[in-house]
């Protein structure tokens, strides 16, 4: 889910009138939507941040073109003016191109959190969550257990195994994930 978003609506020179024009303008090649997801990318790309999903929906009218992004730099978050920002540059260079003669909306988003939790806000924001702990045991053998996020702290990882608390050692643990909780 996107911590942040923003929409900007894009209309083209071009405006097709009737539901005739509007099949034959929504449909859009492969080439089409691969130069539009370039275009993005070289604008984020040019202000500081990195493409990380790019989706383009024909059957909204008028369509939709959503970009994920995130800040080149990792330790930085992507804030609303982030958005607001790109999303001016990315909506300049399409209308400035020829690749869409079209209505479109705009939607820059940050890619939101992961499923793997890394940062000690993770761990606080989602206690009482279930999570895949993957991790080496004592004799060096990968392991995977899941269970409720109970806390980390300097020492361990404390998940909830059907009331029982499990403690694995956090020099031990290699990667915590969101999981869907099973049953």
């Amino acid at each position: 889910m996107p911590e942040v978003a923003f929409f900007k609506g894009g209309w083209s020179k071009l405006k097709p009138l009737g539901l005739l024009a509007r099949i034959r303008y929504c449909l859009l090649t492969n080439q089409t939507v691969t130069d539009l997801k370039v275009l993005a990318s070289k604008s984020a790309t040019k202000n500081g941040f990195e493409v990380t999903d790019f989706k383009l929906f024909t059957h909204f009218n008028p369509l939709s073109i959503q970009v994920n992004i995130r800040h080149q730099n990792p330790r930085k978050k992507v804030t609303i003016d982030d958005c607001t920002i790109l999303s001016e540059y990315i909506d300049e260079a399409i209308q400035n191109s020829s690749i869409l003669n079209q209505p479109f909306t705009l939607q820059i988003s940050s890619e939101g959190i992961g499923e793997i939790l890394t940062e000690e806000q993770d761990f606080q924001t989602f206690k009482g969550f279930p999570i895949e702990v993957t991790y080496q045991d004592l004799k060096k053998i990968k392991q995977q257990t899941e269970g409720l996020l109970l806390k980390r702290s300097d020492n361990d990882l404390q998940i909830n195994q059907k009331g029982k608390i499990q403690r694995i050692p956090v020099e031990q643990v290699i990667q915590v994930r969101l999981a869907t909780p099973s049953g």
